[in-house]
């Protein structure tokens, strides 16, 4: 039997040829003219509402809250545990013991499992557990298919209850910490962030403290262990699982894995407080090495709960969104930044800041912060015109969606306004704050938040290349200096 190509060559000549007739329009029927119409004359449809999904919440007597949210769309499942702890609880001279205890009670594995063997069962099942500890909470995490919930679950449990903590892994991680201090200096913008936050809170404060060699040395498996034992308990956590699961069956799994795990102390824990070290001055970094320079501007701020959060999250749109006040004078028209930007960021439960800043050449480091610090000022003494008012009003607003794009992200903030004790409607009504929120309300809460002689103003750059100094900026002609040396390892030999 012979093969022949000329039928196939024929067919996809064919082909080819009614592919290029539609392509280059070469068909009897006449293209259909399209006006351009006006991107402001297109009419979009309005955004859809917004509504949380059905979950299940319920307390174990233990004091375990648990959220429970099903899914059905994948067959997967994915839990989180947040843990009322923080890097801001651990002690001043041993900074570092937090992020090394969360770290640890993963890559350490269980009492039943060491870390090869978990990590073996994990990868087996393409399933995950991880572990952290930041500023204000401590995370615990699983993901798994739905057929492996059980298993994985159970392994879930066990680094929550029983890590091992051994010795190797705390100083693998130590080991990794000094890698990063090492290197702490190597960026211009970390530099500027780190020092910063120490101007405003202080360097002494739990929200600004900076690991050294020497608290790192002064850390011990045995602070680990109590790290671990004073915080990781049943009625210290909120647990939240969303996936392909039944609930009455999870809770089940919920109860029989964790529901005899005996509570320990208070459910909660009071954060530090923070007020501002620095009242104003100028700070400089010296980095003769740097052609552009990192500037930061600032002072505390707020609380999310605070009245003016509405209205102060608009005055960010207006001063930093894309077509903002920023972008279009400093950066566009007078060309004086690479980024520039101006952000009232409250957090949960101790004081946020106001930062502006950006990145600029360095000649151009003392007119950038001029022409920043002027746009501050105009937002505190002139009321914002109505399509600035509207068109920020309208992204806070349109953003609401992407913050409810999944049903994890959704669980996630309910999950978050527990665990900080607001209200389960916060955001919605923050969203009605926002969409009541007047050009007089934004000057209010600028002229009261924003505070020009409290700001302080850090330099990370090269000092000799600004033109004209920045003494000539400083309160007196003082600008004072930061020593970012790294304090040497204990014992270390020069």
């Amino acid at each position: 039997m012979k093969f022949s190509l000329r039928p196939w060559l024929r067919y996809s000549l064919t082909s080819i040829a009614v592919l290029l007739t539609v392509i280059l329009g070469f068909g009897r029927a006449p293209a259909l003219a399209v006006t351009p119409r006006h991107y402001s004359d297109l009419e979009l449809p309005a955004a859809p509402e917004i509504t949380l999904p059905e979950y299940s919440r319920f307390e174990l007597p233990n004091g375990l809250r648990v959220y429970l949210l099903e899914d059905h769309e994948l067959p997967l499942v994915g839990g989180t545990a947040t843990i009322y702890t923080g890097d801001r609880l651990e002690p001043a001279d041993k900074v570092g013991l937090a992020g090394i205890t969360g770290a640890v009670i993963r890559s350490g594995g269980t009492a039943a499992h060491p870390p090869d063997m978990l990590n073996q069962l994990l990868e087996q099942r393409a399933a995950s557990i991880e572990t952290g500890i930041d500023t204000t909470a401590g995370s615990a995490g699983f993901s798994a298919l739905s057929e492996d919930l059980e298993e994985v679950f159970g392994l879930f449990a066990e680094v929550l209850r029983q890590p091992a903590l051994p010795q190797d892994k705390i100083d693998l991680v130590k080991t990794q910490i000094r890698g990063s201090i090492a290197r702490r200096n190597d960026d211009p913008d970390s530099i500027a962030q780190r020092e910063f936050s120490k101007l405003l809170y202080g360097a002494d404060s739990p929200y600004a403290r900076t690991v050294e060699y020497a608290t790192l040395d002064n850390i011990s498996r045995q602070d680990v262990q109590q790290f671990y034992q004073q915080y990781f308990h049943p009625n210290k956590m909120l647990l939240g699982i969303i996936g392909d699961f039944d609930s009455a069956k999870m809770r089940s799994l919920i109860e029989a894995k964790l529901g005899d795990w005996q509570p320990v102390g208070a459910d909660k824990i009071d954060p530090p407080q923070a007020t501002q070290a620095k009242q104003g001055g100028v700070f400089l970094v010296d980095q003769p090495q740097l052609t552009q320079s990192s500037v930061l501007m600032g002072h505390l701020g707020g609380k999310l709960n605070d009245p003016d959060y509405a209205p102060l999250t608009v005055m960010n749109e207006v001063l930093s969104s894309f077509g903002g006040r920023l972008v279009n004078e400093v950066r566009s028209r007078q060309g004086l930044a690479y980024s520039v930007y101006a952000f009232w960021s409250p957090t949960f439960d101790y004081p946020g800041t106001f930062t502006a800043g950006g990145q600029t050449r360095s000649d151009a480091t003392v007119p950038f912060i001029q022409s920043t610090l002027e746009q501050i000022e105009k937002i505190r003494t002139r009321p914002v015109t109505e399509a600035e008012l509207s068109r920020a009003k309208d992204s806070v607003l349109n953003a609401f969606i992407f913050r409810f794009s999944t049903p994890f992200a959704t669980l996630s903030r309910v999950m978050r306004y527990d665990y900080y004790g607001y209200p389960q409607d916060f955001i919605f009504q923050y969203q009605k704050q926002v969409e009541a929120t007047t050009a007089a309300d934004i000057q209010r809460a600028a002229q009261t938040h924003l505070q020009p002689d409290k700001l302080v103003t850090l330099v990370v750059g090269n000092a000799k290349d600004f033109t004209p100094p920045l003494r000539s900026i400083a309160p007196n002609g003082q600008v004072t200096p930061i020593d970012i040396t790294i304090p040497a390892a204990l014992g270390a030999k020069f």
